[in-house]
């Protein structure tokens, strides 16, 4: 017997699959998506006027002929009723966007981090995202979500960051404490997520290509070159976090047997050969780091074949020579293997690239209805903690 549960993610997932197809293709048709789809015309005439009603979506202004000359309007996404938050809390920075449906940056601020402690980001973060919360009313935009991320390991099923050595948080409750205090300053009561920094960058490498109608690019690593260096993959259209949240912390792995000491405490990390603070130290032998770096993207490449690895962060930015020289470097690998080297590429978003991809974060959920959305996981882990 079919409950009212299954009717439910049916219904989602119906809805996923039109939004998809006009994040891809605007400007298709009622009939178009029933081909497209394959779900029934009188099905799609229904869940397209909801997602109307919703906001989700505008109609053209004039109609079209369609394939048979008949009339029919083009639909695409609203960009004009809502608006998604990102939010990176960078060891020396925060920095805030918000982005339309389609990943169009509409407005930015970046702030020194004033304070380090949980509480301190927590309530600096809060401070800046009321402020945009103001400038979105004016401009007439509704906020859907927000999404957070930190340079650490986060469990997304509980928002506890286990492991951010460059802050000296272990086992900190993040994600309780940022909803305390959005509510604090008056934000609507809307969904609420974090994730690790190279995760959420990946995600918006991987969710907005599809709104400039490209393929997507799975598997995809986005390598986040900062005061830590941190990696997140897209695999088989979802992150691949681990069991724990670990999974990409490619700063903590070993290069060097009694290297220089990393700020985790073991010796020989590639964060201790070039994480943004060590480039900018006087004498730093710049070859020497980007082919210790060049090696960590080369496993990388061998361990996951993914179709494209980005990089981005402060120690890309600030010393494009540094990320050209690695490029090079895989691309060499990849040459004496005699293989094909990935797409390599810079962030499209630049500096902005984590906090874009907090933004997606919710949206990435709502698109993909089979996967449990974050406020079902986060109840069941804490849950089975209890117990």
């Amino acid at each position: 017997m079919t409950t009212i549960g299954d009717q439910q993610l049916l219904k989602r997932m119906n809805r996923s699959v039109l939004l998809r197809l006009l994040r891809a293709q605007p400007g298709l048709s009622r009939a178009r998506l029933a081909s497209e789809s394959g779900l029934t015309k009188s099905t799609v005439s229904l869940l397209v006027r909801e997602l109307l009603d919703e906001g989700w979506l505008s109609e053209a202004g004039a109609t079209v002929a369609d394939g048979m000359g008949r009339p029919s309007t083009p639909l695409q996404i609203n960009v004009g009723v809502r608006a998604l938050m990102g939010v990176e809390i960078a060891v020396e920075t925060v920095r805030l966007v918000c982005v339309s449906l389609q990943g169009e940056v509409l407005y930015a601020d970046t702030q020194a981090l004033t304070d380090g402690s949980p509480a301190g980001a927590c309530a600096q973060v809060a401070r800046m995202a009321a402020a945009a919360h103001v400038v979105l009313e004016r401009l007439g935009l509704r906020l859907s979500s927000i999404g957070v991320c930190v340079p650490g390991a986060v469990d997304d099923c509980t928002g506890v960051v286990r492991f951010a050595p460059n802050f000296g948080w272990r086992n900190v409750s993040l994600l309780p404490a940022l909803e305390k205090a959005f509510a604090a300053v008056g934000l609507p009561g809307v969904t609420v997520q974090l994730q690790n920094d190279a995760d959420a960058a990946a995600l918006g490498e991987y969710e907005f290509a599809a709104s400039e109608g490209q393929d997507g690019e799975d598997p995809l690593i986005f390598v986040n070159c900062d005061v830590g260096v941190g990696a997140g993959v897209v695999l088989n259209d979802r992150l691949f976090t681990g069991a724990q949240g670990m999974a990409g912390e490619i700063g903590h792995t070993i290069l060097e047997l009694d290297g220089p000491l990393c700020s985790c405490g073991r010796r020989g990390c590639a964060e201790a050969f070039f994480g943004s603070r060590v480039l900018e130290r006087e004498g730093t032998d710049m070859q020497r780091a980007a082919a210790f770096f060049g090696v960590l993207l080369q496993n990388l490449w061998v361990t996951f074949n993914p179709r494209a690895i980005v990089l981005g962060g402060k120690a890309c930015a600030d010393h494009p020579g540094f990320a050209q020289a690695a490029f090079e470097s895989v691309k060499r690998h990849a040459d004496g293997a005699g293989m094909p080297a990935p797409d390599l590429r810079t962030a499209r978003y630049g500096a902005l690239a984590p906090a874009v991809g907090a933004a997606a974060l919710a949206l990435h959920e709502y698109l993909r209805p089979l996967q449990p959305d974050a406020k079902a996981r986060r109840a069941r882990a804490l849950a089975r903690a209890a117990a």
